[in-house]
Formats: structure tokens, C-alpha cells, sequence
């Protein structure tokens, strides 16, 4: 019997993800020194819609002055779009440092205030790849003006602690923008609390996993540090669970 051939409205999503990926790196070596431009051709419009988010955040958070803290940097993806930001919306403010916290270990610590859904370990990377991680960035910013300036930190370790040496060192640091993306209770809190002081009036505060059934700490966390009636939270229409507040507001 003649095997028919699929159609695509007919596959899951899964299955047409996998077959996206497979035609993503087929595709790959062809594309030649296009490959950042060709590439695109295979980006989500979920992928898209969070460079749109991100893109409004940042276009908030340009006539604040200070720097910007992102707890829970992963593989380093909005990282890497914050410096592609700076670069087009400020790209001489040398002062717009962008602080990256993680553990790169995954979740160290699980709280019953988490719910069952996190694991210990759940968003690990692997062994070393701040390093990889600091090679990618550094090219980032290399296309950029003032691009012997290094004007990002990746600080390896529990956000909990590092945030204590943090704040020591840096005693000047304005937080024009925080960026919660540690989906979990306990170092939500933490960080949350020892950060505050550094907010100004119009500091940008970003929660990724608000009023998220599967992870209810980072919501606990803000109920309990700052109290969910004193901040007027915002949200973008195509992300679900990410909410943003203006200090002060």
C-alpha cells in the first residue's frame, strides 16, 4: 500500500516542532555568512514574540539610569538580547552594565511554597559554560560601539549569596531594571529583599512566572516582600506568565 504523506495540520505540535529543528539544521551550513539573517526563517512566532517583549521592557527602562540585574540567565538568551538592546537604543551609555546571576547548576534549592512542579536541577546547562557563555556575549557586544568596554558581569554562583558580594562591591549600582527569572520561592525572596534599596522611582521590576499555577513561589515571594497591593503589575499580550511593575508607581 502506497504510504500518503502527512499533511501538516495533521501532526501535533511536537511533531512539527521536531520538524522545524530538523529543517533548521539541515539548513544551517547552507546559508553561509548569513547565517544570524538566513536563520530567521525558521524563528517561532513564539521565539519572535519574546524579542518583542523584551524590546518594550527595554525601551522603558532607557531613561532610568542604571544598571541591569538578570537572576536566572539559562543558556544566556535574554542576556544576549539586553546587549543587543543596549546597542540599539543606548549604544554609547557605557554605564548601562548588565549583571547576570545564575547557578547554571539549575535549581538549588526547592520550597514547599514551590508547589510539586519544580525539581532541583530542572534549568541546568552544563559544567563550564559561563565560559562559553562569556565568549558568546563578548562577541555580542564587539558589534556594538565602545566595545572595548566590557559592560556585562556573569556572576556564577547561588543569587541567595552572591547578591550579599554584589551589593558590597558595588556600591554605587542603581537598579534601573531587575529581571526575576529564578522561578522558585526561596531565592526570589532573597534576592527581592536585599535588592530593594537599590530601586529608584521608575525602576523596572520583571517577574517571569507570575500567577503561574505550576510555580507559585515567585509569587509568594513578592506577597511577602513587597505585597502584591503595592505594585500595579502589568503584562504583554502574548506572554502568559510575565508581568512587569514601575517601582513607585
Amino acid at each position: 500500500m502506497e504510504k500518503k504523506e502527512i499533511a501538516i495540520q495533521e501532526c501535533s505540535e511536537s511533531q512539527r516542532v521536531e520538524m522545524l529543528y530538523d529543517l533548521a539544521e539541515a539548513l544551517l551550513p547552507k546559508y553561509g555568512l548569513q547565517w544570524n539573517v538566513d536563520g530567521m526563517v525558521t524563528l517561532r512566532r513564539q521565539s519572535l514574540s519574546r524579542i518583542l517583549y523584551l524590546n518594550q521592557l527595554y525601551q522603558m527602562n532607557v531613561n532610568i539610569p542604571g544598571v541591569i540585574c538578570e537572576f536566572g540567565v539559562k543558556w544566556g538568551t535574554t542576556t544576549a538580547q539586553l546587549i543587543n538592546l543596549r546597542g540599539i537604543y543606548e549604544p554609547y551609555n557605557h554605564s548601562r552594565k548588565i549583571f547576570g546571576f545564575d547557578t547554571y547548576e539549575g535549581h538549588a534549592v526547592i520550597d514547599k511554597k514551590d508547589g510539586e512542579m519544580p525539581k532541583v536541577g530542572d534549568f541546568s546547562t552544563y559544567d563550564g559554560y559561563e565560559i562559553t557563555l562569556d565568549k558568546i556575549l563578548s562577541l555580542q557586544e564587539s558589534f556594538n560601539p565602545l566595545s572595548q568596554i566590557k559592560k556585562f558581569e556573569l556572576i556564577k554562583g547561588d543569587a541567595s549569596e552572591t547578591i550579599d558580594v554584589w551589593l558590597l562591591n558595588n556600591p554605587h549600582a542603581i537598579v534601573s531594571m531587575a529581571i526575576f527569572d529564578m522561578d522558585v520561592y526561596a531565592p526570589t525572596k532573597n534576592v527581592l529583599a536585599k535588592i530593594i534599596s537599590r530601586f529608584t522611582k521608575g525602576s523596572v521590576l520583571v517577574f517571569d512566572e507570575l500567577n503561574c499555577e505550576k510555580y507559585p513561589g515567585e509569587t509568594q515571594a513578592i506577597v511577602e516582600v513587597i505585597g502584591l497591593n503595592n505594585l500595579s503589575l502589568r503584562r504583554f499580550p502574548h506572554q502568559p506568565f510575565c508581568a512587569w511593575a514601575i517601582w513607585g508607581e
